[in-house]
């Protein structure tokens, strides 16, 4: 009989007698050791000697980090091992609140670009994905049945206007899920955003002229009145528009969500002379988020070089992982955040930009992004290495970064996870 190499759930349930899991091969497994049984412990778990990196809280200097069930329980100097059933040790290393990515794509099988998201995202530090409208209302269930209640990672997600999602368009086929608007359905979307609000925290739609036809703005207002009906906001993905960038940002308002905000070429947040328009500004002003969703074409160094130079930083970093490019440019979450410590922010900029920030978007997202007392145990253990690393952005440019994060381990609602190593397979 052929040998079976078991699943990634397999793996889990085969870890011995711990209330902590170490999914898959990884060093800091063999960090993590269970103390005598017999007696009881004040914490489950206790991240021990690490540098604590928490803009909640302002936070950045040596911390130990120790939670109770799927809550922190305490953040202080020198918790004693003793106290706690599992210790992890992280001396040397940085800790973070577990990684926000508020712009993936996870619905695999369904969506032509949509990839896996275990190995993609919670084994690569991130313990919160949001999938950016690959599905839309009639597609939805699936999504929620066979993605979201069954990933380790936790996922949210953003409804697709299109009642199809992005199911439409691929390589092979190149209509995108608006260019009919009869998809469009406005009472469908408000209905399946009420009746899934537990994980649904906004409406998504792509306005590229090859998605959204001649009627951007059309689609736009469409998603507006769905997310309006039921007090959620709109996140927009903007460059290639048939209509000009001024008339789309009037439709947004404080608390929307402009992703792919760095992105080169028309339609963008930059004039022909490269600085930023002023209805941007003026929308960011309002509470507007800028998120990066860095993508297979929507990062360009060139774009974040002249925005950053002008003062404007994005609210946000997500990865817009994908089928098309994990394998390059974007690889993960941690690519992209490295990306942006080579550009000049701190490591607590970047840090706050997968953390806090992310979690104030949403509100099904409370108690998110935060290593406080009672918060979500949520924990991203990484290094920092140093020495010179290639960085490309969407359209080829090229930086040498002197800085890499390396996702080590997350601890996720008190459970460890290690490292993946699966393959994605194109289409």
């Amino acid at each position: 009989m052929k040998h079976r190499h078991p699943t990634r759930r397999q793996l889990f349930r085969q870890a011995a007698g711990s209330s902590l899991v170490c999914a898959l091969a990884s060093p800091f497994c063999d960090a993590l050791y269970a103390q005598s049984r017999g007696r009881s412990y004040t914490y489950d778990i206790l991240v021990k000697g690490g540098r604590v990196v928490d803009p909640s809280q302002g936070l950045s200097g040596p911390r130990d980090v120790a939670a109770s069930g799927t809550r922190i329980a305490r953040v202080a100097r020198n918790i004693p091992e003793s106290q706690a059933l599992h210790v992890l040790d992280a001396r040397g290393k940085i800790v973070t609140p577990g990684w926000i990515d508020i712009h993936a794509h996870v619905y695999d099988g369904v969506a032509p670009l949509a990839i896996p998201a275990d190995p993609n995202w919670i084994a690569k530090g991130v313990t919160t994905a949001v999938d950016a409208g690959s599905a839309g209302a009639h597609t939805f269930p699936g999504l929620r049945k066979y993605v979201i209640n069954v990933a380790d990672t936790r996922i949210f997600a953003l409804l697709n206007i299109s009642v199809v999602g992005q199911s439409t368009l691929s390589p092979d086929n190149p209509w995108g899920e608006l260019l009919d608007l009869r998809y469009a359905n406005v009472a469908l979307a408000a209905k399946t955003l009420e009746r899934h609000k537990d994980v649904i925290v906004g409406m998504k739609v792509r306005l590229t002229r090859n998605i959204a036809g001649d009627h951007d703005l059309e689609v736009l207002r469409r998603a507006r009145e769905a997310a309006d009906a039921v007090g959620l906001p709109v996140m927009i993905h903007i460059g290639g528009s048939h209509s000009s960038i001024q008339d789309i940002l009037k439709l947004l308002k404080k608390g929307d969500v402009i992703t792919h905000s760095f992105r080169g070429g028309e339609g963008g947040i930059l004039d022909d002379d490269g600085r930023i328009h002023d209805e941007v500004l003026a929308k960011v002003a309002e509470g507007v988020n800028l998120d990066i969703g860095h993508g297979a074409g929507s990062f360009s160094f060139d774009t974040a070089e002249k925005a950053l130079e002008q003062g404007l930083k994005p609210g946000t970093i997500s990865s817009d992982l994908h089928q098309f490019n994990v394998h390059g440019p974007v690889f993960d979450l941690a690519t992209t955040l490295s990306k942006f410590l080579h550009l000049g922010l701190s490591l607590d900029e970047v840090v706050e930009r997968v953390t806090v920030n992310p979690a104030n978007l949403f509100g099904a997202m409370k108690g998110l992004g935060s290593l406080k007392e009672g918060a979500e145990a949520d924990i991203s253990v990484l290094d920092i290495d140093s020495g010179s690393f290639e960085l490309v952005d969407a359209l080829g440019a090229k930086r040498t970064g002197s800085q890499r994060l390396r996702p080590v381990a997350t601890v996720k609602a008190g459970k460890l996870y290690g490292a993946a190593s699966y393959p994605v397979e194109r289409l």
